[in-house]
Protein backbone atom coordinates (compact mmCIF):
# COMPACT_ATOMS: atom_id res chain seq x y z
CA UNK A 1 0.00 0.00 0.00
CA UNK A 2 1.09 3.79 -1.16
CA UNK A 3 1.93 6.17 1.87
CA UNK A 4 -1.51 7.47 3.04
CA UNK A 5 -1.29 10.88 2.71
CA UNK A 6 -4.56 12.48 4.92
CA UNK A 7 -7.75 11.90 6.92
CA UNK A 8 -9.66 11.99 3.83
CA UNK A 9 -7.60 8.84 2.11
CA UNK A 10 -7.43 7.29 5.32
CA UNK A 11 -11.23 7.00 5.98
CA UNK A 12 -11.81 6.12 2.29
CA UNK A 13 -9.09 3.22 2.79
CA UNK A 14 -10.91 2.29 6.10
CA UNK A 15 -14.11 1.81 4.60
CA UNK A 16 -12.91 -1.25 2.45
CA UNK A 17 -12.94 -2.79 6.27
CA UNK A 18 -16.61 -1.86 7.29
CA UNK A 19 -18.72 -5.28 6.62
CA UNK A 20 -15.47 -7.59 6.12
CA UNK A 21 -15.23 -9.63 9.10
CA UNK A 22 -17.87 -12.83 9.30
CA UNK A 23 -18.61 -11.68 12.76
CA UNK A 24 -21.07 -9.52 10.78
CA UNK A 25 -22.80 -12.52 9.11
CA UNK A 26 -25.14 -15.00 10.23
CA UNK A 27 -23.44 -17.20 13.29
CA UNK A 28 -22.62 -14.16 15.72
CA UNK A 29 -19.87 -12.39 17.44
CA UNK A 30 -16.55 -14.07 17.88
CA UNK A 31 -12.66 -13.15 18.93
CA UNK A 32 -10.96 -16.09 16.87
CA UNK A 33 -9.96 -13.56 13.88
CA UNK A 34 -9.30 -10.87 16.59
CA UNK A 35 -6.41 -13.20 18.28
CA UNK A 36 -5.29 -14.60 14.91
CA UNK A 37 -4.84 -11.04 14.68
CA UNK A 38 -3.37 -10.53 18.08
CA UNK A 39 -1.02 -13.24 16.79
CA UNK A 40 0.37 -11.89 13.74
CA UNK A 41 1.33 -9.03 15.48
CA UNK A 42 3.20 -10.52 18.55
CA UNK A 43 0.12 -10.05 20.86
CA UNK A 44 1.20 -6.16 21.37
CA UNK A 45 -1.90 -6.04 24.28
CA UNK A 46 0.58 -8.10 26.93
CA UNK A 47 3.11 -5.68 26.50
CA UNK A 48 0.87 -2.82 28.36
CA UNK A 49 -0.59 -1.62 31.35
CA UNK A 50 -4.02 -2.07 30.72
CA UNK A 51 -6.93 -0.32 32.44
CA UNK A 52 -10.29 -1.68 30.54
CA UNK A 53 -13.72 -0.28 30.44
CA UNK A 54 -16.79 -1.94 29.78
CA UNK A 55 -20.91 -0.85 30.61
CA UNK A 56 -23.72 0.40 28.79
CA UNK A 57 -23.74 3.99 30.02
CA UNK A 58 -20.33 6.14 30.92
CA UNK A 59 -17.99 3.60 29.16
CA UNK A 60 -16.32 6.84 27.07
CA UNK A 61 -16.43 9.72 30.33
CA UNK A 62 -14.90 6.90 32.64
CA UNK A 63 -12.34 6.31 29.99
CA UNK A 64 -11.15 10.00 29.12
CA UNK A 65 -11.32 10.71 33.04
CA UNK A 66 -9.12 8.13 33.96
CA UNK A 67 -6.71 8.64 31.35
CA UNK A 68 -6.98 12.65 32.13
CA UNK A 69 -6.46 11.81 35.91
CA UNK A 70 -3.32 9.98 35.22
CA UNK A 71 -1.87 12.52 32.73
CA UNK A 72 -2.67 15.14 34.77
CA UNK A 73 -0.44 13.25 37.91
CA UNK A 74 2.52 13.62 35.10
CA UNK A 75 2.00 9.77 33.22
CA UNK A 76 2.18 8.87 29.76
CA UNK A 77 -1.49 7.79 28.41
CA UNK A 78 -2.59 6.09 25.48
CA UNK A 79 -6.51 6.02 25.10
CA UNK A 80 -8.80 4.67 22.57
CA UNK A 81 -12.59 4.74 22.44
CA UNK A 82 -15.17 4.05 19.81
CA UNK A 83 -16.87 5.61 17.87
CA UNK A 84 -14.84 8.43 16.96
CA UNK A 85 -17.23 11.49 17.10
CA UNK A 86 -15.51 13.76 14.75
CA UNK A 87 -12.02 12.18 13.31
CA UNK A 88 -10.45 8.38 13.10
CA UNK A 89 -7.54 9.92 15.29
CA UNK A 90 -9.80 9.87 18.26
CA UNK A 91 -9.25 5.97 18.26
CA UNK A 92 -5.72 6.86 18.77
CA UNK A 93 -4.74 9.65 21.61
CA UNK A 94 -1.90 10.12 23.93
CA UNK A 95 -2.36 11.86 27.22
CA UNK A 96 -5.96 12.92 25.50
CA UNK A 97 -4.35 14.45 22.98
CA UNK A 98 -5.16 12.76 19.24
CA UNK A 99 -2.59 11.48 17.50
CA UNK A 100 -1.74 14.29 14.19
CA UNK A 101 -2.78 13.66 10.54
CA UNK A 102 0.39 13.49 9.32
CA UNK A 103 1.88 11.15 12.06
CA UNK A 104 -1.42 9.10 12.25
CA UNK A 105 -1.49 8.39 8.55
CA UNK A 106 2.54 7.78 8.88
CA UNK A 107 1.57 4.80 11.47
CA UNK A 108 -1.77 3.80 10.08
CA UNK A 109 0.26 3.03 6.48
CA UNK A 110 2.68 1.24 7.75
CA UNK A 111 0.02 -0.60 10.10
CA UNK A 112 -1.63 -1.83 6.78
CA UNK A 113 1.13 -3.23 4.78
CA UNK A 114 1.85 -5.46 7.61
CA UNK A 115 -2.11 -6.38 7.98
CA UNK A 116 -2.00 -6.77 3.98
CA UNK A 117 1.18 -9.28 4.11
CA UNK A 118 -0.93 -11.57 6.59
CA UNK A 119 -3.30 -11.86 4.37
CA UNK A 120 -5.78 -11.50 7.38
CA UNK A 121 -9.67 -9.83 6.71
CA UNK A 122 -10.57 -7.94 9.98
CA UNK A 123 -13.48 -6.10 10.22
CA UNK A 124 -13.14 -2.01 10.65
CA UNK A 125 -13.30 -2.25 14.34
CA UNK A 126 -11.00 -5.22 14.97
CA UNK A 127 -8.19 -2.93 12.65
CA UNK A 128 -8.84 0.22 14.90
CA UNK A 129 -8.29 -1.76 17.90
CA UNK A 130 -5.44 -4.13 16.62
CA UNK A 131 -4.12 -0.54 15.49
CA UNK A 132 -3.94 1.28 18.46
CA UNK A 133 -2.38 -1.80 20.36
CA UNK A 134 0.18 -2.40 18.34
CA UNK A 135 1.12 1.51 17.80
CA UNK A 136 0.89 1.85 21.72
CA UNK A 137 3.04 -1.08 22.26
CA UNK A 138 5.37 0.79 20.28
CA UNK A 139 5.48 4.08 22.27
CA UNK A 140 6.53 4.83 26.15
CA UNK A 141 3.59 4.84 27.98
CA UNK A 142 2.92 3.86 31.50
CA UNK A 143 -1.11 3.28 31.16
CA UNK A 144 -3.08 2.45 27.90
CA UNK A 145 -7.04 3.02 28.60
CA UNK A 146 -8.81 0.86 26.49
CA UNK A 147 -13.07 1.45 25.89
CA UNK A 148 -15.13 -1.96 25.01
CA UNK A 149 -16.89 -1.35 21.77
CA UNK A 150 -19.64 -3.61 22.43
CA UNK A 151 -20.48 -6.37 25.57
CA UNK A 152 -17.31 -7.60 26.61
CA UNK A 153 -16.81 -11.19 26.63
CA UNK A 154 -16.50 -11.26 22.88
CA UNK A 155 -15.25 -7.70 22.23
CA UNK A 156 -12.66 -7.23 19.78
CA UNK A 157 -10.45 -5.32 23.13
CA UNK A 158 -11.02 -8.65 25.32
CA UNK A 159 -7.70 -9.97 23.91
CA UNK A 160 -5.34 -8.82 26.96
CA UNK A 161 -4.43 -11.84 29.19
CA UNK A 162 -2.48 -10.08 31.95
CA UNK A 163 -3.14 -10.82 35.44
CA UNK A 164 -2.61 -6.94 36.12
CA UNK A 165 -5.28 -5.73 34.19
CA UNK A 166 -7.50 -3.36 35.77
CA UNK A 167 -11.73 -3.40 34.76
CA UNK A 168 -14.02 -1.22 35.86
CA UNK A 169 -17.56 -1.40 34.61
CA UNK A 170 -19.98 1.26 34.34
CA UNK A 171 -23.74 1.39 34.70
CA UNK A 172 -25.61 -1.86 32.89
CA UNK A 173 -28.65 -1.86 31.66
CA UNK A 174 -30.77 -3.03 28.73
CA UNK A 175 -29.05 -2.31 25.11
CA UNK A 176 -27.94 -3.99 22.22
CA UNK A 177 -30.44 -6.89 23.27
CA UNK A 178 -30.30 -8.82 19.91
CA UNK A 179 -26.70 -9.31 20.76
CA UNK A 180 -26.46 -9.30 24.41
CA UNK A 181 -29.31 -10.91 25.70
CA UNK A 182 -33.03 -9.71 26.51
CA UNK A 183 -32.26 -9.28 30.30
CA UNK A 184 -30.31 -6.74 32.55
CA UNK A 185 -28.35 -10.25 34.26
CA UNK A 186 -27.53 -11.68 30.41
CA UNK A 187 -26.10 -8.51 29.14
CA UNK A 188 -24.03 -8.33 33.25
CA UNK A 189 -22.68 -11.35 32.61
CA UNK A 190 -21.42 -10.09 28.89
CA UNK A 191 -19.61 -7.12 29.90
CA UNK A 192 -18.28 -9.08 33.11
CA UNK A 193 -16.47 -11.05 30.31
CA UNK A 194 -13.64 -8.30 30.56
CA UNK A 195 -12.65 -9.86 33.47
CA UNK A 196 -9.58 -12.19 33.55
CA UNK A 197 -7.94 -14.24 36.89
CA UNK A 198 -7.03 -12.31 39.50
CA UNK A 199 -7.86 -8.72 37.82
CA UNK A 200 -8.91 -5.98 39.59
CA UNK A 201 -12.55 -4.84 39.26
CA UNK A 202 -14.40 -1.78 40.05
CA UNK A 203 -17.94 -0.39 39.91
CA UNK A 204 -20.28 1.71 41.53
CA UNK A 205 -23.18 -0.13 43.42
CA UNK A 206 -25.83 -0.73 41.41
CA UNK A 207 -28.92 -3.19 41.08
CA UNK A 208 -28.70 -6.61 42.69
CA UNK A 209 -29.66 -8.33 39.51
CA UNK A 210 -25.63 -6.67 38.33
CA UNK A 211 -24.00 -6.84 41.10
CA UNK A 212 -24.86 -10.80 41.67
CA UNK A 213 -23.63 -11.67 38.40
CA UNK A 214 -20.52 -9.47 38.67
CA UNK A 215 -19.47 -11.27 42.13
CA UNK A 216 -19.98 -15.00 40.83
CA UNK A 217 -17.96 -13.75 38.00
CA UNK A 218 -15.31 -12.48 39.98
CA UNK A 219 -15.47 -15.52 42.22
CA UNK A 220 -15.22 -17.87 39.35
CA UNK A 221 -12.13 -15.90 38.44
CA UNK A 222 -10.12 -15.21 41.78
CA UNK A 223 -10.62 -11.34 40.67
CA UNK A 224 -11.03 -8.52 43.90
CA UNK A 225 -13.84 -6.69 43.37
CA UNK A 226 -14.73 -3.30 45.03
CA UNK A 227 -17.74 -1.38 44.70
CA UNK A 228 -18.11 2.43 45.20
CA UNK A 229 -21.35 2.79 47.77
CA UNK A 230 -20.93 6.53 48.19
CA UNK A 231 -18.81 9.17 46.17
CA UNK A 232 -18.75 11.90 48.58
CA UNK A 233 -16.66 9.56 50.61
CA UNK A 234 -13.58 9.71 48.20
CA UNK A 235 -12.24 12.84 49.71
CA UNK A 236 -12.74 15.19 47.18
CA UNK A 237 -15.94 16.57 48.53
CA UNK A 238 -15.03 20.13 47.53
CA UNK A 239 -13.47 19.39 43.90
CA UNK A 240 -16.53 17.55 42.71
CA UNK A 241 -19.18 19.95 44.08
CA UNK A 242 -19.96 21.09 40.77
CA UNK A 243 -20.42 18.05 39.32
CA UNK A 244 -23.80 15.52 39.91
CA UNK A 245 -25.25 12.80 38.52
CA UNK A 246 -23.98 10.85 35.90
CA UNK A 247 -20.89 12.92 35.71
CA UNK A 248 -19.95 12.49 39.15
CA UNK A 249 -20.44 8.62 39.66
CA UNK A 250 -18.00 7.86 36.47
CA UNK A 251 -15.54 10.64 37.20
CA UNK A 252 -15.89 8.75 40.88
CA UNK A 253 -15.25 5.25 39.56
CA UNK A 254 -12.57 6.47 37.90
CA UNK A 255 -10.81 8.46 41.08
CA UNK A 256 -11.05 4.79 42.66
CA UNK A 257 -9.40 3.19 39.30
CA UNK A 258 -6.49 5.32 39.40
CA UNK A 259 -6.12 5.40 43.30
CA UNK A 260 -5.58 1.23 43.06
CA UNK A 261 -3.23 1.71 39.98
CA UNK A 262 -1.28 4.41 41.64
CA UNK A 263 -0.85 2.33 44.63
CA UNK A 264 -0.13 -1.22 43.16
CA UNK A 265 2.65 0.25 41.62
CA UNK A 266 4.17 2.55 44.27
CA UNK A 267 3.42 5.75 42.99
CA UNK A 268 2.07 8.53 45.57
CA UNK A 269 -1.87 9.40 45.39
CA UNK A 270 -3.49 11.81 42.74
CA UNK A 271 -3.52 15.07 44.73
CA UNK A 272 -6.90 17.61 44.79
CA UNK A 273 -5.44 19.78 42.45
CA UNK A 274 -5.34 16.57 40.16
CA UNK A 275 -8.90 15.71 40.65
CA UNK A 276 -9.61 19.26 40.21
CA UNK A 277 -7.91 20.03 36.55
CA UNK A 278 -9.54 16.24 35.49
CA UNK A 279 -13.03 17.23 36.37
CA UNK A 280 -13.04 20.20 33.93
CA UNK A 281 -11.99 17.05 31.44
CA UNK A 282 -14.59 17.80 28.49
CA UNK A 283 -15.93 14.46 26.45
CA UNK A 284 -17.03 14.50 22.96
CA UNK A 285 -20.60 14.44 22.76
CA UNK A 286 -21.04 13.59 26.16
CA UNK A 287 -23.22 15.99 28.31
CA UNK A 288 -20.92 18.76 26.00
CA UNK A 289 -22.32 22.17 26.31
CA UNK A 290 -20.58 24.31 23.62
CA UNK A 291 -21.72 28.00 23.55
CA UNK A 292 -23.04 28.44 19.33
CA UNK A 293 -23.82 31.89 17.55
CA UNK A 294 -24.87 33.28 21.05
CA UNK A 295 -27.00 30.04 21.49
CA UNK A 296 -26.44 27.06 24.45
CA UNK A 297 -26.18 23.65 22.33
CA UNK A 298 -26.15 20.29 24.24
CA UNK A 299 -24.28 17.05 22.26
CA UNK A 300 -25.15 13.84 23.56
CA UNK A 301 -24.93 10.61 21.91
CA UNK A 302 -27.57 9.01 24.29
CA UNK A 303 -29.53 6.55 22.40
CA UNK A 304 -31.08 4.47 24.96
CA UNK A 305 -33.45 5.12 28.06
CA UNK A 306 -31.30 4.78 30.83
CA UNK A 307 -28.97 7.33 29.12
CA UNK A 308 -32.11 9.68 28.09
CA UNK A 309 -33.01 9.07 31.54
CA UNK A 310 -30.00 10.39 32.75
CA UNK A 311 -29.64 13.24 30.64
CA UNK A 312 -32.50 14.54 31.15
CA UNK A 313 -31.64 14.98 34.92
CA UNK A 314 -28.96 16.28 34.09
CA UNK A 315 -30.30 18.76 32.01
CA UNK A 316 -32.76 19.67 34.48
CA UNK A 317 -30.67 20.29 36.80
CA UNK A 318 -28.65 22.75 34.87
CA UNK A 319 -30.85 24.57 32.95
CA UNK A 320 -33.54 24.05 35.41
CA UNK A 321 -37.32 25.64 33.70
CA UNK A 322 -35.55 26.39 30.59
CA UNK A 323 -37.43 25.89 27.23
CA UNK A 324 -35.43 23.26 25.19
CA UNK A 325 -35.92 22.44 21.53
CA UNK A 326 -34.46 18.69 20.51
CA UNK A 327 -32.91 17.43 16.91
CA UNK A 328 -33.12 13.44 17.09
CA UNK A 329 -31.85 10.92 15.32
CA UNK A 330 -31.43 7.33 16.18
CA UNK A 331 -30.42 3.67 14.60
CA UNK A 332 -32.82 0.85 13.36
CA UNK A 333 -31.51 -1.00 15.93
CA UNK A 334 -32.93 0.72 18.88
CA UNK A 335 -36.49 0.67 17.02
CA UNK A 336 -37.42 -2.05 19.67
CA UNK A 337 -36.48 0.27 22.95
CA UNK A 338 -37.09 3.55 21.44
CA UNK A 339 -40.56 4.35 23.05
CA UNK A 340 -39.03 4.11 26.42
CA UNK A 341 -35.89 6.76 25.50
CA UNK A 342 -38.48 9.49 23.40
CA UNK A 343 -40.68 9.58 26.55
CA UNK A 344 -38.05 10.60 28.59
CA UNK A 345 -36.87 13.29 25.80
CA UNK A 346 -40.50 14.16 25.72
CA UNK A 347 -40.01 15.75 29.96
CA UNK A 348 -37.99 18.44 28.23
CA UNK A 349 -40.07 19.74 25.06
CA UNK A 350 -43.32 18.99 23.33
CA UNK A 351 -41.17 20.21 19.97
CA UNK A 352 -38.29 17.65 18.19
CA UNK A 353 -36.71 17.98 15.12
CA UNK A 354 -35.88 14.80 13.37
CA UNK A 355 -33.32 13.91 10.88
CA UNK A 356 -31.44 11.06 9.63
CA UNK A 357 -27.37 10.00 8.98
CA UNK A 358 -24.79 8.64 7.39
CA UNK A 359 -22.49 6.13 9.07
CA UNK A 360 -19.56 5.46 7.84
CA UNK A 361 -17.61 3.76 10.60
CA UNK A 362 -17.40 0.36 12.66
CA UNK A 363 -20.84 -1.74 11.34
CA UNK A 364 -22.78 -0.91 8.57
CA UNK A 365 -26.03 0.64 10.74
CA UNK A 366 -28.60 2.43 9.26
CA UNK A 367 -30.72 5.27 10.63
CA UNK A 368 -33.98 5.01 11.50
CA UNK A 369 -36.38 6.22 8.25
CA UNK A 370 -37.62 9.67 10.18
CA UNK A 371 -41.48 8.53 9.19
CA UNK A 372 -41.19 5.57 10.82
CA UNK A 373 -39.33 7.71 13.85
CA UNK A 374 -42.20 10.35 13.62
CA UNK A 375 -44.49 7.95 14.75
CA UNK A 376 -42.80 7.12 17.62
CA UNK A 377 -42.83 10.37 18.87
CA UNK A 378 -46.47 10.89 18.41
CA UNK A 379 -46.98 8.04 20.62
CA UNK A 380 -44.38 9.69 23.01
CA UNK A 381 -46.56 12.77 23.26
CA UNK A 382 -44.54 15.22 20.86
CA UNK A 383 -46.57 18.22 19.63
CA UNK A 384 -44.40 19.49 17.08
CA UNK A 385 -42.85 17.00 15.06
CA UNK A 386 -39.97 18.58 12.17
CA UNK A 387 -38.79 15.38 9.36
CA UNK A 388 -35.44 16.98 7.55
CA UNK A 389 -33.74 13.61 6.22
CA UNK A 390 -30.53 16.08 5.46
CA UNK A 391 -28.91 17.03 9.39
CA UNK A 392 -27.24 19.45 7.89
CA UNK A 393 -31.00 21.46 7.27
CA UNK A 394 -32.44 20.07 10.17
CA UNK A 395 -29.81 21.76 12.22
CA UNK A 396 -30.22 24.77 10.33
CA UNK A 397 -34.01 24.60 10.75
CA UNK A 398 -33.33 23.44 14.69
CA UNK A 399 -30.98 26.04 15.53
CA UNK A 400 -33.27 28.91 13.57
CA UNK A 401 -36.28 28.16 16.19
CA UNK A 402 -36.61 30.03 19.41
CA UNK A 403 -35.17 28.43 22.91
CA UNK A 404 -33.35 28.36 25.47
CA UNK A 405 -31.15 25.61 24.80
CA UNK A 406 -30.69 23.12 21.68
CA UNK A 407 -30.35 19.45 22.23
CA UNK A 408 -28.62 17.38 19.96
CA UNK A 409 -29.11 13.90 21.04
CA UNK A 410 -29.54 10.25 19.85
CA UNK A 411 -26.99 8.13 17.65
CA UNK A 412 -23.14 9.36 18.37
CA UNK A 413 -23.35 8.54 14.44
CA UNK A 414 -25.79 12.08 14.10
CA UNK A 415 -22.77 13.68 16.11
CA UNK A 416 -20.61 12.96 13.11
CA UNK A 417 -22.84 15.42 10.91
CA UNK A 418 -23.65 18.94 13.72
CA UNK A 419 -20.13 18.98 15.62
CA UNK A 420 -18.18 19.77 12.28
CA UNK A 421 -20.74 22.86 11.32
CA UNK A 422 -20.35 23.69 14.94
CA UNK A 423 -16.81 23.88 15.12
CA UNK A 424 -15.95 24.65 11.68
Amino acid sequence: MNQIKDFQQANRVLRSYIGSSDKLKAGGYSLESMKSLMRFLGNPQNKLKVIHVAGTSGKSSTCYYISSLLANAGFNVGLTVSPHVDEINERLQINQKPLQEPNYCTALSEFLNIIEKGRLKPSYFELLVAFAYWYFAKQDLDYVVIEVGLGGLVDGTNVVDRADKICAITDIGLDHTKVLGNSVSEIASQKAGIIMDNNQVFMNEQSDEVMDVIRNHCKERSAELAVIEDNDSLGFKSELSHMQGFTKRNLSLAICVVRAVLKRDNYRPISSAVVKQSSKTIVPARMEIISYKGKTIILDGSHNSQKLEALVQAINYRFPGKETVCLLSFGQAKADSLLAGLRQIRKLSDRVFLTEYLSVQDEIRKPLDITELGDYCKQAGFKNIHKQEIPEKAFNEFIARPADVYLVTGSFYLMNHIRPIIFE
